[in-house]
């Protein structure tokens, strides 16, 4: 069996970097009748269209208004025909070999219907900055953490046949839950190899929206499952606090003021996602409570004994 890749890029303002993502794609040395490449841009004006016309031999794209990430991610899968489904964002770029080593196993194991394997954050020069925090494969652990890094993941047609697409409604965390949505129905294929590099930098969703990003996570999964994990519940609180009060904690007074202010929003988000709090949410924030004061405390104690 000789299967074909589709792989699609959504695109909007990534003018700086999207020349990288298409040449890594058309680095794979796969022959034409291999894979067909779609890139759907959604109207940039930063020289985008540019870029894209010099590669007119090699790609199909469009450039027009579109409702977001996931709309375009759709409009590609759409517009193509392949077996094999590859998303990768216009800042995003696959390591050498990696379709071949994907192509291999997808053509071995007719079974298997979804594929991942490793990836790295890289920085704006393409410079590593760290391994992505990539885990064996484990459907209940996937729903405390998504250790799925997006451009390192691949699945067949058919998942889009019987389960359906990107939820075009979620701005941020659409890959996640698609993830999710899959998972439910088919385990995914883990390989130790590193696939792609995930870019990091100041302005991208994933550093410069964080607030927005672990919220809408939040309500994805209160409305998928009808219940918010408590990590989730700990992490939106944390990274609200840290975002927003810009505290030092390498200072005691300061870290004490963090960790009480986190305290203080976890409860609030244990309300609005959850309506309740288990015992051993509890008890870990009595414990970082402690913690967290626990030079006040001793202050406080050589005050009365001073009394």
């Amino acid at each position: 069996m000789n299967l074909k890749f589709s792989v699609i890029t959504p695109s909007f303002g990534q003018g700086c970097f999207i020349e990288r993502t298409i040449q890594s794609v058309l680095s794979q040395q796969l022959a034409d009748t291999e894979m067909e490449y779609v890139i759907c841009d959604g109207a940039s004006t930063d020289g985008t269209v540019e870029i894209l016309k010099n590669y007119d031999k090699y790609i199909k794209w469009v450039s027009e208004p579109d409702k977001g990430q996931a709309d375009a991610v759709n409009k590609g899968i759409a517009m193509t025909t392949g077996d094999i489904i590859a998303w990768i964002n216009s800042d995003d770029i696959y390591y050498p070999g990696t379709f071949q080593a994907i192509k291999e196993i997808f053509e071995s194991y007719p079974n298997i219907q979804a594929i991942y394997g490793d990836a790295d954050h890289i920085d704006e020069q393409d410079r590593v900055i760290e391994a992505y925090p990539t885990e064996d494969w484990n459907y209940q652990r996937l729903i405390e953490t998504c250790f799925l890094c997006q451009p390192s993941v691949f699945f067949r047609r058919s998942l889009v046949k019987k389960y359906g697409n990107l939820n075009d409604s979620l701005k941020y965390c659409m890959d996640y839950e698609l993830w999710l949505r899959y998972a439910k129905n088919t385990p995914f294929h883990y390989i130790p190899r590193k696939l792609s590099g995930s870019r990091l930098y100041k302005t991208n969703k994933t550093l410069g929206q964080r607030i927005a990003v672990h919220y809408e996570i939040n309500n994805m999964m209160h409305s998928k499952f009808g219940n918010v994990p408590d990590k989730w519940i700990f992490a939106y609180a944390h990274v609200k606090i840290e975002e927003t009060w810009k505290l030092d904690r390498t200072k005691p007074l300061q870290n004490m003021i963090f960790v009480n202010a986190v305290i203080f929003n976890s409860l609030w988000s244990f309300y609005h996602w959850k309506k309740s709090i288990s015992v051993k949410a509890s008890v870990r924030m009595i414990w970082w409570l402690i913690a967290a004061n626990i030079f006040l405390i001793k202050n406080l104690v050589l005050l009365l004994k001073r009394l």
